[in-house]
């Protein structure tokens, strides 16, 4: 059976076209796989798991159905959704997973990561980064008002989107010697990630041995998707069907 990745979806309000095509996705692809493992960044924001948006929920309630028909849903938080709790994996049907994480795919380890880590040279968001995930941090933002929450969480995406448009692509991409560093450190060969919105397989060595990267693209325009099974890997591109809502 195919063990199905995805990531960087960014679902929002304003584009139930995306949400339209992971729920098909779910209902016509994922019934049929033996897991789903979700890479970060299912959704543009997430200020906590009391938030009743109904396009959220509609992809909460998605994945609760797959996951009752007896597919196995994993979670691994984002950058963009690092405060989905306990709530939603219960409420979703998902097990949440620690960043990195590795596992055995079809005879291979692979290493799994949402990727922003590997992105050491956006200094300034790697110090965000670190603040964020404070335990400390993220219960006093939790312990906010759910408006004033969101009221945050806008002015915050305002502020990474201007800040993203004045630095350089190569800041934003990954670092080689970090992605060396951290695949030598799990004994890995094998690293599959999203983040960078840049679908590709990189292929690489460490210390004389062959390795590859595997990246997972955004959903914006189309879904992105790495189906692994017996035979190997494939990272796939989903046309947006116009049905799609």
């Amino acid at each position: 059976m195919t063990t199905l990745f995805i990531s960087d979806l960014h679902l929002d309000a304003s584009r139930p076209d995306i949400t339209g095509q992971f729920v098909e996705f779910l209902r016509e692809q994922a019934t049929g796989a033996e897991f789903l493992y979700i890479l970060g960044d299912l959704f543009e924001a997430w200020v906590g798991d009391d938030d009743p948006e109904p396009e959220k929920q509609r992809a909460v309630a998605a994945l609760r159905a797959l996951s009752d028909s007896g597919v196995p849903v994993y979670f691994m938080h984002g950058n963009r959704d690092f405060l989905i709790g306990a709530r939603f994996a219960r409420e979703a049907g998902c097990t949440l997973l620690p960043d990195p994480c590795r596992v055995s795919l079809h005879g291979s380890e692979v290493l799994l990561m949402h990727g922003d880590t590997l992105c050491t040279d956006d200094v300034e968001y790697q110090a965000f980064r670190e603040m964020t995930r404070d335990p400390s941090w993220q219960q006093q933002f939790l312990s906010l008002p759910l408006a004033q929450r969101l009221a945050m969480a806008e002015e915050a995406r305002a502020e990474s989107l201007a800040s993203t448009r004045g630095k350089p692509e190569s800041i934003m991409d990954v670092n080689q010697q970090a992605v060396v560093e951290t695949m030598r450190e799990e004994k890995v060969r094998l690293l599959l990630h999203g983040h960078t919105h840049r679908p590709a397989v990189h292929d690489f060595e460490i210390d004389g041995r062959a390795a590859q990267r595997i990246v997972l693209g955004d959903w914006y325009t189309q879904g992105s998707v790495v189906y692994w099974d017996d035979s190997g890997f494939r990272l796939e591109s989903l046309p947006r069907t116009e049905g799609a809502h």
